[in-house]
């Protein structure tokens, strides 16, 4: 099958229009025309995973921590990276699209302290998939414009094309010395009956749309703005908060992770004797989702680590942390993300990882 089949399928399970602001998710590196049979999954593309998908045969690794993650001045020889880029290996990273989708990183994780009820512990704003594109026209040129813009891929709405709003109104100019004005003469003030014309642009189809508008505008220098448009909530967000089976203790709810995530030990704060009524995870470092946790009345936080001062300020509050080290809070996550690709992609070959793990270990 082809990279793009695999990557409309991620786009399905962990949408990226989802992910934080910071993060680099999505196809890192590979063509999407290109042809991949079996796909390695992996919390880290260290080395040591690196050999592991070559012994395999894998040509595309779904690693869920972004090897590329700020900009890259070089590769150097002998990296993972490099070697993946040297036999054609695709990447593609998740990352926090999938901590926020349905059935992702922190539901797993809601899975394994036995969460019931639950919703996002801090909903997300989204990112804005649009912006509205107003320009001012005179009434003779309006339809024509539009119907260049349209065509360029403004103005849909849903299952509606050719959207606009239009508002009359007057505008001025004065062309300076070199100018040659569509409408008046330059070195004059000129009064001018326009049409504000409104219609909204997809984000990805900017570039296209502006090109139009300069292209086919009558004035030499159109006058236009783009205005950014806020994201509507789609009721995901980081981190889950949600109730516990009645009778639960926090030590009972401690062995469980152990027993869940296939710990032997894990780093623990506050009070452990004191029942468990309501419970909050956020996967990997979430140590800034603390406060919302303790505003929700959270009796106990479930999260890969956390900083000193915080794990003070989570006991005075009567909470009590349960800390699995980073990775290992995300890590079952992979065997559910394999299940739910080879559903959909059942001509490909899904293998989790079995060198991918944690760098600390309890010594």
């Amino acid at each position: 099958m082809q990279l793009k089949e695999l990557v409309a399928a991620m786009e399905q399970l962990a949408p990226t229009r989802h992910a934080e602001g910071w993060d680099n998710v999505g196809l890192l590196a590979g063509d999407p025309e290109q042809l991949v049979c079996r796909a390695l999954l992996t919390i880290d593309y260290t080395d040591e995973v690196a050999e592991e998908g070559r012994q395999l045969g894998c040509d595309v690794v779904i690693a869920y921590h972004p090897p590329i993650f700020q900009a890259i001045k070089r590769i150097a020889a002998g990296t993972a990276l490099h070697d993946a880029l040297r036999r054609g290996v695709a990447i593609y990273s998740p990352h926090t699209a999938l901590d926020v989708a349905a059935g992702g990183t922190n539901d797993v994780l809601a899975d394994a302290v036995g969460m019931v009820d639950r919703r996002p512990l801090r909903v997300s704003s989204g990112k804005p998939t649009h912006v509205k594109l107003v320009t001012f026209v005179p009434a003779r040129d309006v339809d024509r414009l539009s119907s260049v813009l349209f065509a360029a891929g403004a103005g849909r709405i849903g299952n509606y094309s050719s959207c606009s709003f239009r508002t009359p109104g007057t505008g001025t100019f004065l062309g300076g010395e070199g100018t040659n004005p569509a409408i008046g003469k330059a070195g004059r003030l000129e009064t001018v009956e326009e049409v504000r014309l409104e219609m909204v642009v997809p984000v990805a189809g900017i570039e296209a749309v502006v090109s139009a508008l300069r292209a086919n505008h009558p004035y030499e220098e159109p006058a236009f703005d783009l205005v950014q448009l806020a994201a509507l909530p789609e009721g995901v967000g980081m981190g889950r908060i949600g109730g516990l089976p009645d009778g639960t203790t926090r030590l009972s709810l401690i062995g469980r992770v152990k027993a869940e995530l296939g710990l032997t030990h894990l780093l623990v704060a506050g009070s452990t004797d004191a029942p468990a009524r309501r419970v909050a995870v956020g996967a990997g470092a979430c140590g800034d989702l603390l406060d919302d946790a303790i505003a929700q009345g959270a009796d106990v936080y479930v999260t890969g680590e956390m900083r000193h001062h915080d794990a003070l300020k989570a006991a005075r509050a009567g909470m009590t942390v349960v800390c699995t080290l980073h990775s290992n809070s995300e890590r079952a996550t992979l065997g559910r993300l394999a299940r739910r690709i080879a559903e959909l992609l059942p001509g490909l070959d899904v293998r989790v990882s079995q060198r991918d793990r944690d760098p600390f270990a309890i010594a």
